[in-house]
């Protein structure tokens, strides 16, 4: 059923060995790490390396739609944790955002891949795991810090958004992502990897506002900008304790849908609205719509990688086609 959309090797046998951080650079990862790509409706339709996954080019405007997860971790005073992303990170460098974004990945044991029961009953067992493995990775938390059971699952965000801020209009990299969203309070230890987080501060809500604001000059992911005025601040944060034990804010059943702002649409694909249109379809994005007309799995496309270029400044373009 699982197919590797880029024809290639599976890195997928790799993973399954066993995943470390230790002297990997951010290509490494690119490479390594299997994505799983979705439908619309966040059924799995197969993987491909994170470096396929991620481009956004003519042939897929909005890459390929993969599974993610977004942890909020909170101090006892219920301050928000908060990470700048480093600068050597090949999507969405040095801007702020919650906790840990990253990716349930594809070939692990115990798996990372949750099934609709487990999303219907809010345990995700793959997603919570996934999300203990990244917090050690890029926060330095030690998983006894974490325990799985610890974390609340809230709902799902498709959303996407080309990296036209750090690789200008015509960026060959964007996220397309269903997001899954983890609350967590929690005291924790924390040690940066410095090749994925430059900075991290707690925030209380208020203060977060203020930085989120224009005049404060910050950068902010996409994702987060979303989630932030949306969700975050008007609905999940207001009153963290109802959050966390109970299940006033749990959605299994909704995807909610976003476009990005108009300051990360575009990209070498050139996207543009979509998911906020009324009637959108699955034909409304290049990718989506072929998976659709094959049977639900993720068709068989050419590797993209040897038509992208970066300068020392780690800024990519896409190169011209013969």
């Amino acid at each position: 059923f699982f197919q590797n959309s880029a024809g290639a090797r599976s890195t997928a046998t790799m993973a399954a060995e066993g995943w470390t951080g230790e002297g990997k650079s951010q290509l490494d990862f690119m490479f390594k790490d299997e994505c799983i790509l979705l439908d619309m409706d966040d059924n799995v339709v197969g993987h491909d390396n994170k470096y396929e996954t991620h481009i956004f080019c003519p042939e897929r405007p909005r890459g390929k739609l993969h599974r993610a997860f977004s942890v909020f971790l909170f101090d006892e005073q219920g301050r928000l944790l908060l990470q700048q992303r480093a600068k050597e990170k090949i999507t969405f460098p040095e801007v702020w955002t919650n906790t840990c974004c990253s990716h349930p990945l594809f070939g692990f044991e115990p798996t990372e891949v949750d099934s609709p029961e487990d999303v219907a009953a809010g345990t995700v067992p793959g997603v919570r795991r996934a999300a203990v493995r990244k917090l050690k990775h890029e926060l330095g938390i030690e998983a006894e810090q974490l325990p799985i059971e610890s974390f609340k699952f809230l709902t799902r965000l498709h959303y996407w958004a080309a990296d036209v801020v750090t690789h200008g209009e015509t960026a060959p990299w964007g996220e397309h992502e269903i997001d899954y969203i983890l609350f967590i309070q929690a005291k924790v230890d924390l040690k940066l990897n410095p090749e994925e987080v430059m900075a991290y501060k707690y925030v209380s809500m208020p203060e977060l506002m203020a930085q989120m604001m224009p005049e404060s000059g910050q950068l902010w992911s996409p994702w987060f900008r979303i989630i932030a005025s949306r969700f975050l601040v008007p609905l999940w944060w207001s009153n963290l304790g109802d959050t966390l034990t109970t299940q006033v804010h749990f959605d299994p059943k909704t995807i909610h849908r976003f476009d990005c702002t108009e300051e990360h649409m575009g990209g070498a694909g050139d996207a543009s609205i979509w998911l906020d249109h009324e009637g959108r379809t699955e034909f409304g994005d290049v990718w989506l719509g072929q998976v659709a007309t094959n049977g639900g799995k993720a068709p068989v496309t050419p590797a993209m990688k040897d038509l992208l270029a970066s300068d020392r400044n780690n800024r990519w373009r896409l190169e011209a086609q013969e």
